[in-house]
């Protein structure tokens, strides 16, 4: 009896330690890496942009508003918009839906002398809720926006009250930065090692890490919003935490990889 021994081998007639190595395309490899480069720049413009007009604008914006002043009379000749008016009006007209999709929440005021305009809030309550057509309130204008609207001492700021929430603006620029440094760090990996650039491939290392960046930086900033805490602190807890993540997560060969099995 003859015994004939047979041997198995991956792909078509490829020894085993080639895997998926030997099916990549080192050019292909190389464009996609130089792609992710170029693709790296658009969130690091908007961090840019975030870090350096966006943030400091709304700061800015808010100290002049809370530094603003009534107008005096004199003022209100002058046709001056950086203090803060008081105009009587009549509301025409109210809008309370909330829905999952979209809310929606306004008012049409009317004056006098033909006026008429549309306020917007960012919830109901707690005026807006009791407003009826008719109503008389009196509304409070700064840099000729409506900002505030009050009624029989209860008053609700409308969408357009300047506000300090500064932490938000951080967590987005911080997103942008860290999706920027992903992008880079993968594109560059291909581009020094095109036929061995794992893990910095999307799935699952890259798809994974991208969530749990998001996660990590709207999660911190929401919290920072709701406590008050400076902005700044958005960035000085979700880097680090993105960083050690990014370590944590990252996918170790396994024994027998490393035994060269």
């Amino acid at each position: 009896m003859t015994t004939r021994t047979m041997t198995t081998t991956s792909g078509a007639g490829r020894p085993p330690s080639e895997g998926r190595a030997g099916r990549r395309s080192p050019g292909r490899t190389r464009f996609t890496g130089v792609l992710l480069i170029v693709l790296s720049l658009i969130p690091a413009a908007a961090c840019y942009v975030v870090f350096s007009w966006w943030l400091p604008s709304d700061s800015e914006r808010y100290r002049d508003y809370r530094a603003a002043e009534p107008c005096s009379s004199r003022a209100m000749e002058q046709g001056r918009t950086d203090c803060l008016s008081t105009w009587h009006l009549t509301v025409e007209e109210t809008v309370n839906k909330p829905a999952k999709k979209g809310s929606s929440y306004e008012a049409t005021l009317t004056d006098q002398d033909s006026w008429r305009g549309t306020v917007s809030f960012g919830d109901p309550g707690p005026l807006l809720e009791r407003l009826e057509s008719g109503d008389q309130v009196t509304a409070t204008a700064w840099r000729r926006d409506i900002v505030v609207l009050s009624k029989d001492g209860v008053r609700q700021n409308t969408s357009e009250a300047p506000r300090d929430e500064l932490q938000m603006n951080a967590a987005i620029g911080v997103l942008a930065g860290l999706v920027a440094a992903q992008a880079l760090v993968f594109g560059a990996v291909r581009l020094a090692r095109p036929r061995d650039y794992e893990p910095c491939t999307w799935n699952p290392y890259g798809k994974r890490l991208l969530l749990t960046t998001i996660a990590v930086c709207f999660g911190v900033g929401l919290p920072a919003v709701w406590i008050g805490i400076p902005w700044w602190t958005v960035p000085a807890v979700a880097v680090p935490v993105v960083v050690c993540a990014a370590g944590l997560m990252r996918p170790r060969p396994s024994r027998s990889a490393e035994g060269g099995v």
